[in-house]
């Protein structure tokens, strides 16, 4: 098979075309023929070597996968050979997703709801899965809470804006210039042009915050939450924070996403009912990955897709 693979950490050019072997389904895995992979920012990262998550080079990145099953093994029920799939398998480990084929756990994978094409699923698990489990598994949403979401036009933002609508929250969300009307046409409530207000003199009475910039954007949200409300972070959040909160009884959750079959089908569901959609910026061509990364330093809408 043909896949994407990197002999050093470094820039888009370290990303280049090679031969590997074709992978085998162990008990409980299938494998995929690759239709489409998203890219995420913890590609980058770990492709540049800021964030070593698959130790030293060579190695395939990826973890966003929608395809075609092609054999299933041992053990494996709920899954058959031509079924359409998508999922996020083995993160924080390997998945190589960057190739033709996939070997991957049965269990962290789902059916590909009907409504989308496979660049649309394939785009979705990762920043998907980040804002379900944000927002319902972290942040415990329920009907009628202010939700305060940061980066709304973002990978994860944007479909964290539609998720939250979809469960009845009322909406507040923060974007650039260049991308309000498109957080608007998502259903937030509230956009806030980051660039010319303050998000915490223009937003009070929040129940639910999902950050995912970092800097002090944990420290900043905590002004607009109400007593006994919730904070989602993405990032580390610092002690100092942590006690304001707590002297406020404002939980704090830092959490990382991880694989989660339940969730994917609970996205497919939304899909399939027309109360989600992926927005891909762009996809390209499997061999033009490196193209695909430097594309997605320029901070494009919504998310990046390769096309195997």
């Amino acid at each position: 098979m043909r896949a994407i693979t990197q002999n050093a950490v470094g820039g888009p050019d370290v990303l280049i075309v090679a031969d590997q072997p074709d992978p085998t389904p162990k008990a409980g895995e299938v494998l995929v023929r690759v239709k489409a992979a998203g890219i995420n920012p913890v590609d980058v990262a770990v492709r540049a070597g800021y964030y070593p998550l698959l130790g030293e080079p060579p190695f395939i990145l990826g973890w966003d996968i929608s395809g075609t099953v092609e054999a299933v093994g041992a053990g494996v029920v709920n899954f058959k050979v031509g079924d359409d799939m998508f999922g996020m398998p083995r993160f924080p480990r390997q998945a190589a997703a960057y190739a033709e084929l996939a070997a991957v756990p049965a269990d962290e994978i789902a059916l590909k709801p009907k409504a989308a094409d496979h660049i649309q699923t394939g785009a979705l698990p990762l920043a998907g899965l980040t804002a379900w489990q944000g927002l319902v598994r972290h942040g415990g949403l329920k009907q009628g809470q202010r939700v305060l979401i940061h980066a709304g036009a973002g990978g994860v933002g944007h479909l964290a804006v539609q998720i939250a609508k979809a469960r009845g929250a009322y909406v507040i969300a923060t974007a650039s210039p260049e991308k309000l009307d498109f957080v608007r046409s998502l259903g937030a409530d509230e956009v806030i042009d980051y660039t010319k207000a303050d998000f915490t003199r223009e937003v009070r009475d929040i129940d639910l915050a999902l950050e995912p910039v970092g800097g002090d954007h944990a420290d900043q949200s905590l002004k607009v939450i109400r007593d006994g409300g919730t904070l989602v972070s993405l990032l580390n959040v610092n002690d100092a924070t942590r006690a304001q909160a707590s002297a406020r009884g404002i939980r704090v959750e830092r959490m990382s996403v991880v694989p989660d079959g339940e969730g994917l089908r609970e996205l497919g569901q939304l899909i399939d009912a027309g109360k989600l959609a992926v927005h891909v910026a762009k996809a390209f061509p499997l061999e033009q990955a490196g193209a695909a990364h430097a594309f997605l330093a320029t901070r494009p809408i919504g998310k990046v897709v390769l096309v195997a």
